[in-house]
């Protein structure tokens, strides 16, 4: 089965938690993140961080709570600490969180 048949959507709304399934490309020439028009799909979130030593998952996580404006506290790696495919949680307005990381999408 793959990952896409898993999720319903790339995020989910639960109260107080916003919890969003990504697919991480690492080694790139410059972070951003995309949102899927298909909401079946996984979103992207391409980083220039390297996949050791958890130097990319530090960077995933610093990276969407800065986009995000909440602190790095609020966001943890639930699923996917050594795989490409992550599921993240963030603590917060579910709501006013997927706005803002609408706003920061490509």
């Amino acid at each position: 089965m793959s990952y896409v048949n898993i999720i319903t959507m790339y995020y989910e709304k639960r109260d107080g938690l916003l919890i969003i399934h990504l697919k991480i490309i690492t080694k790139t020439s410059k972070t951003e993140l995309s949102l899927p028009n298909n909401e079946d799909l996984p979103a992207k979130l391409k980083i220039s961080a390297v996949p050791e030593k958890g130097k990319a998952n530090k960077a995933i996580i610093e990276y969407l709570a800065k986009a995000l404006k909440i602190s790095k506290q609020q966001v943890s790696i639930l699923k996917g600490e050594t795989s490409p495919l992550k599921t993240l949680s963030f603590n917060g307005d579910p709501n006013q969180l997927l706005e803002r990381l609408q706003e920061v999408a490509l």
